[in-house]
């Protein structure tokens, strides 16, 4: 599971396991969490918000829950064994 590393604006870092990826409609999504492999723990749907020019990614929360619905029921093809809720 690839670890990457998160540094809200003047917040310190918080590091993620990517669970997933997938594009939809052009846009670049990420499923998270903040647990290692076998352990249990909170799991997260990021969008990319990234400027096209910009060589760092920008992720932001998903919080439409329209786009949340959406997005998860993708990742949860995807990933058959998980439920997100």
């Amino acid at each position: 599971m690839e670890k990457i590393t998160f540094v809200p604006d003047g917040e310190e870092a918080v590091e993620f396991y990517v669970l997933e990826q997938t594009t939809i409609a052009g846009v670049n999504y990420i499923l998270v969490t903040d647990a290692e492999e076998d352990e249990e723990g909170e799991a997260y749907i990021l969008k990319d918000v990234s400027d096209s020019e910009s060589e760092e990614r920008v992720y932001s929360m998903v919080e439409d829950d329209n786009e949340f619905d959406a997005v998860s029921a993708v990742f949860e093809n995807i990933l058959e064994d998980i439920d997100l809720i």
